[in-house]
């Protein structure tokens, strides 16, 4: 339609949205405290509440609380929340070759000591979609490529380097997930449910867990994580080393926006707050 738009990656669908030129979005942060006149719909990036109403509406909007943004931005930050959340998809062996170039021209001795002897321009492309995908930045290259080469030597699984590389970039991931006053915000197993996952472990990543159990255990978290979301508060979920990637296997598809760190992947100096805890 006339207001409508869709974004296609790979030539397949990932989002649509509407947009009507001569209005603006007012949006609904969770503050406003009064009624307004408009066309009700949700903000396309994270499904808020919201409003279409007349560019003369935009100082009574937000005066009630409203945040008002031309349609333009809407589709801009769309946009945006979209790449960022499919860029391990964006990102190919042509792309990593071009990163390791530029970074080879003022590092070449870690790209000599790692490629190829070790491993191949896939197994990094394999690395860095890994981390991408739970939303990991791959800015600090030089810290990735120098763990993936004290690494390499003995392990070529790629899963497994990409949990060194993580706990190599703890105090970025920290900060990510810390509030505004550096405190983290934990979930945390109880040891029995720890050794449930242990004891369910298989040699995909994947826990094999009772169906009841495991419907048990997702509904516990998604209870713990709602109830902290309700107060602002954006928690993660905190395991032990060898559980972290069973355990963002096993939410991912339920609570995507649960992120799953290890003890190792914390800043010793951050400041840790538990707000719940999982047991079956």
């Amino acid at each position: 339609q006339p207001s409508e738009y869709r974004l296609l990656l790979k030539g397949e669908l990932v989002a649509q949205g509407e947009l009507l030129a001569n209005k603006l979005l007012a949006i609904d942060p969770g503050v406003v405290h009064a009624d307004l006149d408009g066309i009700p719909t949700h903000e396309p990036a994270f499904g808020l509440p919201a409003l279409w109403v007349a560019p003369e509406q935009r100082d009574e909007a937000e005066l009630a609380g409203y945040t008002v943004v031309e349609p333009s931005a809407v589709l801009a930050t769309h946009l945006a929340e979209l790449l960022r959340q499919h860029a391990y998809e964006l990102l190919g062996r042509q792309e990593v070759q071009e990163l390791l170039d530029l970074f080879g021209e003022s590092n070449s001795k870690v790209i000599e000591e790692l490629i190829p002897q070790h491993l191949t321009v896939g197994d990094v492309v394999k690395v860095l979609r890994q981390l991408l995908q739970e939303q990991i930045s791959v800015r600090d290259l030089r810290t990735i490529l120098e763990i993936l080469a004290d690494h390499a030597p003995h392990t070529k699984d790629t899963s497994i380097l990409t949990e060194f590389v993580r706990q190599g970039l703890g105090r970025s991931i920290t900060r990510k997930y810390a509030d505004e006053d550096g405190v983290l915000h934990v979930l945390t197993l109880d040891q029995s449910t720890e050794m449930l996952f242990r004891r369910g472990q298989t040699p995909h990543g994947s826990p094999a867990l009772d169906p009841n159990i495991a419907q048990n255990l997702l509904s516990n978290i998604e209870q713990i994580y709602a109830a902290a979301a309700a107060t602002d508060t954006v928690p993660v979920l905190l395991t032990a080393p060898d559980l972290r990637r069973q355990l963002r296997t096993f939410i991912e598809r339920f609570i995507p926006n649960l992120a799953v760190l290890s003890y190792k992947e914390i800043d010793p100096r951050a400041e840790i707050r538990a707000v719940g805890a999982i047991r079956v």
